[in-house]
C-alpha cells in the first residue's frame, strides 16, 4: 500500500476532480431556453470539444428520430469508432454486448451521466476469460430524458483518467426549467420473428420552479424487453456444440430527481438523487455454453424466463457551479451504491459462470468521488484559460460469492477431493472485501498561440493504493489551414487500474485441467494478484476537417499502443500442498489498435441531408498471441438520409454495413490444444426507416421498421468454439411511439 498521505490531504482539501475540463461538457451544448444556467459562465470545454477530432455529439432530436430499441447503446454504436462487443474477445456471453470504442474493449470505455462516472458493472464478477455477465452501464437513463450524448475517443478521452483508454460516453440529461413542463411517452417494438424478444416502455418527466430561485426535475421509466425463445439458435450450433441461448430479457425501473438552487446570477447548487432497478430475464446463458440438459447446467434450467440477477443502483450527488471574478469553478461529491443480487455460480472449471445453486448472494459495491476544478483566464500576451483540479475516488467491493471457492485437490467430476492449501492464503473462510483509492491532480491549458490555432497541453497524476503514481501527459492541437480546412492532432497517455477482482488474492478460480496452460498436467488455480502493474496506452490521432456551406468532411487516423493488459496467467508460479499449479492474473506485454475514421455531411437540399461516417480497422490485436483484442468488424459504415418533408412530417432512411469479423485464432489452455474455431462472420448490412409526425404542438407520433430486409445472425456457440458467431443479430421489427408534452 503506497498511497501518499500528502496527496490525499490535497485532493480532499479541494474536493478533487476528474481527468479533464471536458467534464464541464454538460454546460456546452444548447439546452432548453428555459433551463437554469449561470450568467457569463466561462466554459473551456466547448473549445476543447470543437478542437478534438475524436468527438461526436448525439442530440435529443437524433434520439427522437430514431429511438433505441433497448438502451442507449443502440444509438451510440452508430458513431465513428464505436461498436458493440462482448466484454472479452473470447466470445463468452456474446449476447451481452456493450460499447467498445476503437477496439479497446468495454472495460476501457468510461460511462458518465451528467459528467459523473457510473461504475455499476464493476460489481459483476470478472471471469477467467475477461468476461462479465453484464449489459454495461448505458441503460440507467431513459432515452426520452437525454439532452445529448457526447462520445469522446482517443486523446480527447484519455485525459479522463482511470478506465478511459478507449473512450468516454457522457450521457447528459435534461435540466430543470424555470417554467413548468412535463412529458409522457410510450414505445413498443414488435419483432417479425416471434422467437425474438419484444420491447415495451413508458417514460415520464416533470420540471419546473418551486420558488423564484429553486427548480426541480424528476423523471421515471418502466420498460421490459422479453427474452428470446429457448430454441432460437437450435439448428445453427457449431459442430459438437450445444445450441446456445438467445438474448436474455431485461426489466428496468428508474426514478431520478434534481433540485437546482440558483444562489445568485453567478452561483448554483445541484442536488441529485436516483434509484434504478435492472433485472434480467434468464434465457439459459452460461459461461461455457453448457446445455441446460447436461449435469453441469441442470440447476439453471428451471430459471429460464425468471430473474436470476437484479442490480439496484442508488446515486446521490451535490454540485456547486461558480462564476467568480478570477474564473469559474465546479465542485461535486458523489456516492454511488450498487447491489448486484444473483444466483450463485460455479467457480471451478467447466461450471465456472454456470448457475449451480438456488441461493442468491449479493455483491455490494460502493463508490465515493470528490471532485473540484478551477478554470482561470490568465493575463498574458497569449489568450489562454488554465484548468487545474483534482480528484479523490474510493471503491469498496464486498462479494462473498467470489471468494467461496474451496481449497481442494482431486477431481470435481469424480467427487473425490481432499484438503489443500496455498502459502499465504487462508484455508478457511476468506475475506470477501476489497478496496482501492485513487487520488489525482491535473492541469490543462487552452492556449491560442496565434490566430486560428488552439494548443492544449495537459498532465494528470494518479496515485493508486496498490501501485503508486502514474503520470498521463497529453497534447492536443488545432490549426486552421484556410477558411475551409482545419488540421487537428493529439497524443495522450491513458491509465487504467486493474479491477478489484484481479487485485484480490482471495479471489480464486480452480480448473480441473482443461483451463490450465497447454502442455501442463493436473489442476490449477487462478489467483488474484496484488502485484499487478497498471494498464497504460499511448493514444495518437491526426485528422483533417473540411467545412463549407453546410458541407462537412473529415478523415482521422488513430493508433493506440496498449501495454500491460491484465490477463489470466499461463506461467506456473508454484504449487499448492495438494500439487495443483498456482497461476495468477498477469500483465501481457503489448497490443495495438489502429485505423481510420471518416465522416461526410452533404446538404442535398434545404430539407434533405445525407450524413455518413465510417471506421476502418487496420490492426486490432495482442502482439504476444496474435489474437484480436475485440471481435469487431473490419469496417463499419453508418449512412443516413434525413428528409424534413413538411414542417410536421419527417423521415429517415439509414444503412449500417459491417465488414467481416475475426475471432481469436490462438488458444492458451488445454481445452484449446486441438485448435480453436477460426470461422469468421461475413460482411452484412442493416437497413432501417423511421417516420415522425408532429400532430400538434404537444403530440408527436413515431414509427419505423428496423432491419427492413430481415438480415439475421444466429449464435453458433459461446466462446471460441463457435468462432466469431457468438451473438444473435435480430431480424425485422416494427416500432411505434407516442410522445406528449405540456
Amino acid at each position: 500500500m503506497r498511497f501518499h498521505a500528502s496527496l490525499s490531504r490535497i485532493t480532499l482539501a479541494i474536493l478533487a476532480a476528474s481527468a479533464s475540463p471536458t467534464l464541464l461538457a454538460d454546460q456546452t451544448a444548447a439546452v432548453d431556453d428555459t433551463a437554469i444556467t449561470l450568467d457569463n459562465t466561462l466554459v473551456t470545454a466547448e473549445k476543447e470539444l470543437k478542437q478534438a477530432p475524436g468527438v461526436s455529439v448525439i442530440t435529443a432530436d437524433d434520439i427522437q428520430k430514431a429511438p433505441p430499441v433497448n438502451d442507449l447503446s443502440d444509438i451510440i454504436r452508430k458513431m465513428p469508432g464505436v461498436n458493440l462487443t462482448g466484454n472479452s474477445a473470447s466470445g463468452v456471453r456474446g449476447n451481452n454486448r456493450q460499447i467498445d470504442i476503437r477496439g479497446m474493449g468495454p472495460e476501457n470505455t468510461l460511462i458518465l451521466i451528467d459528467g459523473l462516472p457510473v461504475e455499476s458493472r464493476n460489481s459483476v464478477r470478472y471471469g477467467r476469460t475477461g468476461d462479465r455477465d453484464t449489459r454495461g452501464d448505458t441503460n440507467w437513463v431513459p432515452a426520452d430524458e437525454v439532452q445529448r450524448i457526447e462520445v469522446l475517443r482517443g486523446p480527447a478521452a484519455a485525459r479522463y483518467g482511470n478506465g478511459a483508454a478507449g473512450g468516454v460516453v457522457n450521457i447528459i440529461t435534461k435540466q430543470p426549467t424555470q417554467e413548468t413542463h412535463g412529458n409522457f411517452s410510450v414505445y413498443t417494438d414488435m419483432p417479425k420473428d416471434k422467437d425474438e424478444g419484444a420491447t415495451k416502455r413508458a417514460t415520464f418527466g416533470l420540471s419546473g420552479p418551486l420558488t423564484e430561485n429553486l427548480t426541480y426535475r424528476i423523471y421515471g421509466n418502466l420498460s421490459k424487453t422479453d427474452r428470446d425463445s429457448s430454441d432460437i439458435n437450435v439448428g445453427h450450433e457449431a459442430e459438437g456444440e450445444s445450441a446456445a441461448s438467445g438474448a436474455e430479457g431485461v426489466r428496468n425501473r428508474d426514478v431520478n430527481g434534481r433540485l437546482t438552487w440558483k444562489l445568485d446570477d453567478r452561483q448554483s447548487i445541484d442536488l441529485d438523487a436516483g434509484f434504478s432497478r435492472q433485472g434480467n430475464i434468464y434465457a439459459g446463458d452460461n459461461q461455457y455454453n453448457q446445455s441446460l440438459t447436461s449435469k453441469k447446467a441442470a440447476s439453471a434450467a428451471p430459471w429460464v424466463g425468471r430473474e436470476t440477477n437484479v442490480m439496484y443502483r442508488e446515486n446521490f450527488a451535490i454540485t456547486h457551479n461558480g462564476d467568480w471574478d478570477f474564473g469559474t469553478s465546479k465542485f461535486f461529491m458523489q456516492y454511488e451504491h450498487t447491489r448486484n443480487r444473483r444466483l450463485d455460480e460455479g467457480l471451478t472449471g467447466g461450471v465456472e459462470g454456470t448457475i449451480d445453486s438456488t441461493d442468491f448472494s449479493t455483491s455490494d459495491l460502493k463508490n465515493y468521488l470528490a471532485h473540484g476544478e478551477f478554470n482561470l483566464p490568465l493575463s498574458s500576451h497569449l489568450p489562454q484559460v488554465l484548468t487545474v483540479g483534482g480528484e479523490f475516488n474510493r471503491q469498496e467491493l464486498d462479494d462473498p460469492a467470489s471468494t467461496s471457492q474451496a481449497l481442494s485437490s482431486g477431481s470435481y467430476y469424480s467427487g473425490t477431493t481432499s484438503a489443500d492449501s496455498i502459502d499465504g492464503l487462508a484455508s478457511g473462510t476468506r475475506s470477501s472485501k476489497a478496496s482501492a483509492n485513487i487520488g489525482s491532480l491535473f492541469a490543462e491549458d487552452n492556449i491560442e498561440p496565434w490566430e486560428g490555432a488552439t494548443l492544449t497541453p495537459g498532465v494528470r497524476m494518479d496515485d493508486h493504493t496498490d501501485f503508486g503514481v502514474n503520470w498521463s501527459p497529453s497534447l492536443n492541437m488545432s490549426q486552421k489551414l484556410n477558411q475551409d480546412f482545419t488540421l487537428k492532432a493529439g497524443i495522450a497517455r491513458a491509465f487504467k487500474a486493474p479491477n478489484l477482482y484481479q487485485l484480490d488474492p482471495n479471489y480464486l478460480l480452480l480448473s480441473s485441467g482443461n483451463g490450465c496452460p497447454i502442455g501442463s498436467t493436473g489442476s490449477c488455480y487462478i489467483q488474484g494478484n496484488d502485484d499487478l502493474k497498471a494498464e497504460t496506452s499511448v493514444n495518437k490521432e491526426i485528422g483533417l476537417e473540411f467545412k463549407r456551406d453546410g458541407w462537412v468532411a473529415g478523415l482521422t487516423f488513430f493508433r493506440n499502443d496498449y501495454h500491460n493488459k491484465v490477463v489470466a496467467g499461463t506461467d506456473v508460479l508454484g504449487y499448492s500442498s495438494g500439487g495443483n499449479m498456482i497461476l495468477k492474473w498477469e500483465n501481457a506485454k503489448k497490443a495495438v489498435t489502429q485505423g481510420f475514421e471518416a465522416n461526410l455531411t452533404v446538404p442535398l437540399a434545404d430539407n434533405l441531408t445525407w450524413t455518413t461516417n465510417g471506421t476502418y480497422m487496420q490492426e486490432n490485436k495482442d502482439l504476444d498471441t496474435g489474437n484480436v483484442l475485440s471481435m469487431i468488424p473490419k469496417y463499419t459504415v453508418n449512412s443516413m438520409l434525413d428528409w424534413q418533408v413538411t414542417d410536421t412530417f419527417s423521415t429517415q432512411l439509414s444503412v449500417t454495413s459491417f465488414g467481416r469479423q475475426k475471432p481469436p485464432t490462438t488458444g492458451t489452455t488445454k481445452v484449446d490444444a486441438a485448435g480453436v474455431n477460426t470461422d469468421e462472420v461475413g460482411a452484412y448490412s442493416l437497413v432501417n426507416i423511421n417516420f415522425g409526425y408532429q400532430v400538434t404542438k404537444n403530440v408527436r407520433l413515431g414509427a419505423g421498421v428496423n432491419n427492413i430486409f430481415d438480415k439475421k445472425l444466429y449464435r453458433e456457440g459461446n466462446s471460441n468454439s463457435a468462432g466469431a458467431a457468438t451473438y444473435n443479430q435480430h431480424g425485422q421489427a416494427v416500432y411505434a411511439s407516442v410522445s406528449t408534452s405540456f
